[in-house]
């Protein structure tokens, strides 16, 4: 299983950034892709999900209405369209893969795969 997160850079606060995550193998089809982000001197932390049933989403109260989370099944791939973006948003972000189970959708441990994260600076 391989992700690989594309996307991050440097914006202005107010800016938009969309994150892509391509998923190889059997990712999509048996697991639940996410997102999280670690800024330096934090732990890591939980963005959006899916449900492990269904399409319900789910976010962070901190970027809840200024991020969207979505996947193509076609292209095995996640996105995070992100707007509005803030100078608290500047963190590596990783996608991630857990099983299609129930559990903590944002405890990063119930998460098995992760990609190699991508830089996104906001500017103010």
């Amino acid at each position: 299983v391989q992700l690989q997160a594309s996307g991050g850079g440097l914006v202005q606060v107010g800016g938009s950034l969309t994150l892509s995550c391509a998923a190889s193998g059997r990712t999509f089809s048996d697991n639940v892709m996410g997102w999280f982000r670690q800024a330096p001197g934090k732990e890591r932390e939980f963005v959006a999900t899916f449900s492990w049933v269904g399409n319900r989403k789910y976010y962070a109260d901190s970027v809840k209405g200024r991020f969207t989370i979505s996947r193509d099944y076609t292209k095995n791939t996640v996105y995070l369209q992100m707007n509005n973006l803030r100078p608290e948003d500047t963190a590596v972000y990783y996608c991630a893969a857990r099983p299609k189970t129930g559990g903590r959708y944002s405890y990063a441990p119930e998460y098995d795969y992760w990609g190699q994260g991508t830089q996104v600076t906001v500017s103010s």
